[in-house]
């Protein structure tokens, strides 16, 4: 039986009782899985930007097909995708949550998906939420670090102090 059924705007994906998945939809939008089959195994977890999917495996590793400028092509940062807690998706990008409380990001730059900026202030990340374009961060100090697109949330600075006092 499907365990978790997960979208893009065109395509979804579904975890089966295994732990492996079926996709259906259109395959510019992740709906075609042959290529990374093989290694969508013992999959716990999807999350979906608008035209790709990252799966979370149950050794931590991750899967990403679909569109590659959306996310769908983790190869840059693949190294880096161990021990991963959580995923959370802009339109375009994804953010990844690693144990040791690090974030990983790729996609589509303008849609968060280049964290490089605040990279040094990532760091012991609790949570992560999305816009269309923009990833917030919460910190285990209760503080809150943005990036992406500063019209969609991606640039805290005028709100820090009003957040870093609630």
């Amino acid at each position: 039986s499907v365990q978790q059924v997960q979208a893009t705007h065109n395509a979804f994906v579904a975890i089966v009782d295994d732990g492996s998945v079926v996709t259906w939809g259109d395959s510019d939008y992740g709906g075609e899985s042959s290529a990374v089959q093989d290694q969508l195994r013992n999959v716990q977890q999807i999350q979906a930007t608008g035209r790709a999917f990252a799966a979370i495996l149950a050794d931590g590793s991750v899967v990403t097909w679909g569109n590659e400028k959306d996310g769908g092509c983790s190869r840059e940062v693949q190294d880096q995708l161990q021990n991963v807690e959580q995923i959370q998706a802009t339109e375009c990008a994804f953010a990844a949550i690693l144990q040791n409380g690090f974030v990983v990001t790729w996609g589509d730059p303008e849609y968060g998906g280049d964290s490089s900026e605040v990279r040094d202030q990532l760091r012991n990340v609790r949570q992560v939420e999305a816009t269309e374009r923009a990833f917030a961060a919460i910190l285990a100090d209760g503080s809150v670090v943005t990036w992406g697109d500063e019209r969609c949330g991606g640039n805290n600075s005028k709100v820090k102090d009003e957040v870093a006092n609630l």
